[in-house]
């Protein structure tokens, strides 16, 4: 009854939110005397506040349509590259490159939001490399003919995206997919597979979440499977296309995030209303760029979610040397071609530091020069690829690593 419960709250709530929207508009006109008067302005507030309530269930989108390259701005274009029920892999394809660029594959998370959270990623990574993203579809638009989708389909998954893009290839996974990417190239490295990567780049992922432990850690290591299975995972009501396919709706992983900086989420939203009051549009516009996103959320398929918690997060399968792919073991020891770089926030509390740079331990079949680690100092999660601090600070040591080992 989770998904219903919450289905329902939503649906009582959205004439509210329509109403508040109509007459938020009907306050924004440019009536004359009253338009700038402090009540109205205070009034239109209010009812975008209101009309702003709640979460997203669809992708916003890239948007992404040109790049400037030096003094040139080239058009990008947005190309369905593979699908996958669960997944399509998009190519940013830029249009008039004076020379090949080296490839890149941004493994976007599966963790209750859209790829899109990537925007500022993608945007950042285009002039200097032909970029391609893991592009996660909604579970629950998943129809359930198409089968579970497991922590070990995602490894395959990489694996099928790390072939079809081999060559001159360098693979950059986003916190959660640290850990299925990692497994992939040291399958690919075990069999000895001309596809694997040149470089890995591992930011603010899970590899080890017995270093540092996060508040998200020690809830996944004090409760049991079956707790997780018994409260988190529901089923898709019917009116969607996946209907009753079990999920972890995106909701609930919303609303835990949101929580662990309940007063920075409510502080942004007070500044928001104010920025509105005073009429400061660009702060305005600010903060609604980033809720917009922030609150489009995405439902996670129930088996990769319980497999992830039970094998990552309290087996701890990859460090302690256990970790498994379809029965095979998954040996990091294997990779000696791929080059690595660790990148992790000082003020990271959902992966702490010290969580992704375990991966340089694992990886002991390669020299010291092909391994890189990096800590960007005042910044939390998503500051690691997002930002200010991810385009001037991060990202000169990530394009730097990819072109001296690519």
């Amino acid at each position: 009854m989770l998904y219903e419960t919450y289905q329902a709250h939503r649906d009582a709530f959205a004439p509210i939110r329509m109403l508040a929207q109509t007459v938020q508009g009907l306050l924004n006109q440019p009536w004359p005397v009253v338009a700038h008067h402090p009540m109205v302005r205070t009034a239109a507030a209010a009812c975008e506040m209101v009309a702003r309530a709640g979460m997203w269930h669809e992708r916003p989108p890239f948007a992404i349509r040109s790049v400037a390259i030096g003094a040139r701005v080239l058009p990008v274009n947005e190309e369905v590259v593979a699908r996958h029920p669960f997944c399509t892999l998009l190519h940013f394809r830029k249009e008039g490159v004076a020379a090949v660029q080296p490839c890149v594959l941004l493994v976007a998370p599966l963790s209750g939001h859209f790829a899109t959270l990537l925007r500022g990623t993608v945007e950042t990574l285009l002039p200097d490399f032909d970029v391609y993203v893991t592009d996660w579809t909604n579970a629950r638009n998943v129809p359930l003919l198409y089968g579970h989708f497991g922590l070990d389909d995602h490894i395959a998954l990489m694996m099928s995206y790390l072939r079809d893009l081999a060559g001159d290839l360098n693979v950059i996974a986003v916190c959660q997919p640290a850990v299925p990417v990692l497994a992939a190239v040291a399958l690919l490295a075990a069999a000895d597979d001309p596809a694997q990567p040149r470089t890995m780049t591992l930011m603010g992922g899970p590899i080890d979440t017995r270093v540092n432990p996060t508040a998200v850690n020690k809830l996944a290591t004090t409760r049991p499977l079956s707790w997780f299975e018994k409260n988190v995972i529901a089923a898709v009501p019917a009116r969607y296309s996946g209907a009753f396919r079990r999920v972890y709706p995106g909701f609930l992983q919303l609303a835990g995030f949101m929580t662990m900086n309940l007063d920075r989420h409510v502080t942004a939203h007070v500044d928001l209303f104010n920025h509105l009051v005073r009429g400061d549009g660009e702060s305005a516009a600010m903060t609604r760029k980033f809720y917009d996103e922030y609150m489009s959320v995405m439902d996670l398929p129930a088996d990769f979610y319980l497999q992830t918690v039970k094998r990552v997060f309290q087996d701890h399968a990859l460090p302690r040397g256990t970790f498994e792919w379809q029965g095979r073991p998954v040996e990091p020891a294997a990779i000696s071609r791929t080059a690595l770089l660790t990148i992790e926030g000082e003020n990271d509390d959902i992966c702490a530091v010290g969580q992704t740079a375990a991966a340089h331990g694992l990886l002991c079949g390669l020299e010291a020069g092909k391994k890189a680690r990096y800590v960007q100092a005042e910044v939390g999660h998503y500051g690691v690829f997002n930002g200010r601090r991810w385009r001037s600070e991060i990202y000169p040591k990530v394009r730097e690593f990819i072109l001296a080992h690519g």
